[in-house]
């Protein structure tokens, strides 16, 4: 029998004094190094997360589903409870601008864009322009932006390192395009197509900006090019998305250095935390701000980039810089923390991929079932077993007796 976990929980969910720490570590997930055999998590020295793994009960969380490779935004909405088959028409674009506090209008079509490297017969040989700097990515985005297409105005504005976001301003623009992003290296970015008739002029202009772009970008190597994916706008956004206070009766704050993330948590909701960029900031800013809400998200990125890189030794590097800073967290001593991915990275595939993420759950009411190391091999044998990431939430509720009883 299945059970509607979202509708559940409005039901059973009460205040209580009691703190969850959510700490999610992008791209968490890793496959075996062909030499040694271990992953980047199983490889990593982490004496802390395998501390706190011995306390916990442990196990393995599908994002979607089995065999589902997930995207950031549809991995975080499972984190946060909300099953993300269901809220399927949020598009990257649109997050991406609520993330850097964008006015975005109804009429507005947003897309992600990468800086990206082409050769000379335009091939992708590099999606991220080897991550070159927010600086120069802002100035980048002065270079391309406030122009006009068709009557249709173009606005750029930098996120981080390679990534920037494109809103396309004007009448009778539909966002049912395909990407330009062909999602890999070797070959040409893809012209953008309408998926019906009525986007056919938004599909014309976005390429005429790229095409726009290519020629002003000509001379900037190794950000020459440019890629686009996830066009969005508002009317993507489901009526029916309660906030995390309706769902939770939690008060949330969310601490993240890249503005996507924020994004994502302003749409459930959470309070936006000013924080640094380092791990040890994040963590800081928890402890700062720990007395004033029940729930913290906290985000840390490095190891997706590494991942994506298919820079093994940086991901494991950073992975041990995380562990070094957990003392942190666990000094506040929270009485729920849970740490997870939103989705595996490995570095072998330098990409997103399907394969189910490691997570640890810590009270003092949890059944701790005997895992002592935070690392999938571990983590297959853990008590909670292989299960959806949208039922992490009410673990964590439960464990922090936030549920009442469910029925008579």
């Amino acid at each position: 029998m299945n059970i509607n976990y979202f509708r559940v929980m409005k039901e059973l969910a009460r205040p209580s004094p009691t703190k969850i720490v959510l700490l999610v570590i992008d791209g968490l997930g890793g496959l075996p190094h062909p030499e040694t055999g271990k992953t980047e998590l199983e490889t990593a020295n982490t004496p802390n997360f395998d501390q706190l793994a011995a306390k916990s009960i442990c196990g393995l969380a599908d994002p979607i589903g089995p065999g589902i490779t997930p995207g950031s935004a549809p991995g975080h909405l499972a984190l946060f409870g909300y099953d993300p088959a269901d809220f399927i028409g949020i598009g990257r674009g649109v997050f991406e601008a609520i993330g850097i506090d964008f006015d975005l209008q109804q009429r507005d079509v947003a897309a992600r864009g990468n800086f990206c490297t082409v050769d000379r017969k335009g091939i992708v040989a590099d999606r991220r322009a080897g991550r070159i700097s927010t600086e120069k990515s802002t100035e980048l985005c002065q270079l391309l932006d406030g122009y006009s297409v068709d009557d249709v105005e173009i606005l750029v504005y930098p996120i981080k390192e390679h990534r920037f976001v494109v809103i396309f301003r004007g009448l009778w623009l539909v966002p049912d395009v395909t990407d330009s992003d062909p999602r890999e290296t070797g070959i040409a970015p893809n012209t953008i197509t309408a998926l019906h008739p009525e986007a056919d002029r938004m599909a014309g202009i976005a390429n005429q900006f790229i095409a726009q772009a290519k020629k002003k970008l000509a001379r900037h190597h190794p950000a020459n090019m440019v890629l686009l994916r996830g066009f969005s706008n508002r009317s993507g956004f489901p009526a029916s998305l309660p906030s995390m206070y309706e769902v939770y009766q939690l008060r949330t704050a969310a601490i993240a250095s890249y503005p996507t993330y924020l994004g994502l948590a302003k749409l459930v909701g959470m309070e936006v935390l000013e924080t640094g960029t380092s791990v040890e900031d994040e963590f800081e800013t928890l402890k700062q701000n720990y007395d004033n809400y029940d729930f913290f998200y906290l985000h840390l990125k490095g190891p997706d980039s590494a991942g994506e890189d298919g820079d093994f030794d940086r991901k494991v590097r950073i992975l041990e810089q995380i562990d070094n800073a957990l003392p942190i967290l666990t000094s506040i001593k929270p009485d729920v923390i849970v740490v997870t991915g939103d989705h595996s990275t490995p570095a072998l595939l330098k990409a997103h991929s399907w394969h189910p993420v490691p997570v640890l759950l810590y009270s003092k009411l949890c059944r701790p079932d005997g895992t002592r190391e935070f690392a999938e091999s571990a983590c297959v044998s853990g008590g909670l077993g292989r299960i959806p990431a949208a039922q992490i939430m009410p673990l964590a509720m439960a464990n922090a007796q936030k549920l009442i009883k469910f029925g008579a």
